[in-house]
């Protein structure tokens, strides 16, 4: 159950009613912040799905999850709206190493790519991992656009960090 408000014509936010168990794994070592998001199907089902899968995963710890933002896409515009959150796990994968852990993930949850901004079903962003500045041709952190986009400073804003 979700608790709905609109911030704007254009921006709702949903809150989950239902909190997850921490659940307490080990001592991974690095702490990563992730965007979520999709607009294909049922995204705040998929969305619950997937932190029930990386609850039960060994590989990450699931520490904390923000509201949920719906808002209108940017770049290739002409689809359905977003929907879009953070969550917080501790790995102790590597950058490259959880970035490939990622893509892994959103291909399981029916991501397939296209072109870009296309509509997706699970995209998932490192925004944040540890205090790290990471500049590879696949991966960039911190996230180079999450301080111009309200898909991630708005769920941001929620959390504890």
């Amino acid at each position: 159950m979700y608790l709905e408000r609109k911030l704007s014509d254009s921006l709702t936010i949903y809150k989950n009613l239902r909190f997850c168990k921490k659940v307490q794994k080990g001592s991974h070592r690095y702490r990563a912040t992730i965007g979520i998001g999709g607009n294909l199907g049922d995204v705040r089902r998929r969305f619950a799905h997937l932190e029930a899968y990386l609850i039960r995963d060994r590989r990450v710890e699931f520490l904390e999850r923000s509201l949920i933002l719906k808002n209108p896409p940017f770049g290739f515009t002409n689809q359905d709206d977003f929907f879009n959150s953070i969550i917080i796990l501790k790995t102790s994968m590597q950058p490259m190493l959880f970035l490939d852990y990622l893509m892994r993930v959103e291909k399981k949850f029916g991501r397939k790519r296209s072109f870009a901004n296309a509509p997706r079903t699970l995209d998932l962003d490192i925004i944040f991992f540890d205090d790290r500045v990471v500049k590879k041709e696949k991966l960039h952190i911190p996230h180079p656009e999450y301080s111009k986009r309200e898909s991630v400073l708005i769920p941001l804003k929620g959390l504890k960090r």
